[in-house]
């Protein structure tokens, strides 16, 4: 199960995350979501669980928690919509 992880302090790196999420299972993939240009993070991320039963506890048991001065938002991840999005002209 894919997780979104938002609300991430700057200094969070993708071992810190893996290493919080291992603590409700195994992680099979972390990102942190870069700006393209400058490289720091946009403040959310990812992680990927292969077992739903570890997933949803890794919700539940960090959703709202403090991680690093900051309380994550942690939730199912749901897929990107193909809508046209952005402002129109």
């Amino acid at each position: 199960m894919n997780i979104f992880v938002g609300n991430l302090a700057p200094e969070v790196d993708e071992a810190d995350l893996k290493q919080l999420f291992e603590g409700s299972g195994q992680v099979k993939s972390v990102q942190i979501v870069k700006d393209l240009f400058s490289g720091v993070s946009k403040g959310f991320g990812f992680v990927e669980m292969p077992g739903k039963a570890h997933s949803l506890a890794a919700i539940s048991g960090l959703n709202g928690k403090e991680f690093k001065g900051q309380a994550l938002k942690v939730n199912e991840a749901r897929p990107k919509t193909n809508g046209r999005g952005g402002r129109r002209r």
